[in-house]
């Protein structure tokens, strides 16, 4: 969360020319509410079931770029899931700077919390092992959308090249 996923996905998908998928987006779809409302109704476990199910759909997909919520992670499965078919990028930034650019937002229901650094610091703890299992971690904390970009695009490309047959 706040690392930049949103913003590089779509800037990934205007120059790569592919479709972005948000898991967060398909779940309020697919619920007809938001997910602050999906937390506080049915609770984080019936959350994380819907989010298993849409990842599993769309990690089937072929060229498409999935912007999937941080917490996604946290069920193995779902990472198998997304790095069956694809390659998986980890958008780090340390608690600090993640809460200097979502302090203001309120749709983010686990950081609705008397002190929400310190519940930023404690989900980065408690998910950072996950978060490693990427097959690329990339550095967000300079803000600078456009070299993440690149390299996200650089590795991309790489991988294309691997999977070209030798003629």
């Amino acid at each position: 969360m706040g690392a930049g996923k949103s913003l590089v996905s779509q800037h990934l998908s205007d120059k790569l020319k592919r479709q972005v998928v948000s898991t967060d987006e398909l779940i309020v779809k697919t619920e007809g509410r938001p997910i602050t409302e999906i937390f506080a109704q049915s609770g984080e476990p019936y959350f994380r079931a819907l989010e298993k199910k849409i990842i599993q759909e769309v990690a089937a997909k072929e060229g498409v770029i999935i912007d999937c919520g941080g917490g996604v992670v946290l069920d193995p499965e779902n990472l198998a899931f997304l790095k069956q078919k694809g390659i998986v990028f980890y958008l780090s930034a340390t608690h600090e700077k993640i809460y200097q650019r979502i302090k203001d937002q309120t749709h983010r229901p686990l950081l609705n919390v008397p002190d929400p650094l310190a519940r930023l610091e404690e989900l980065l703890a408690k998910r950072q092992a996950f978060y490693e299992q990427a097959d690329y971690i990339i550095d967000t904390n300079d803000n600078d959308w456009q070299r993440v970009c690149e390299e996200i695009e650089m590795i991309i490309r790489q991988h294309a090249e691997e999977r070209i047959p030798d003629q």
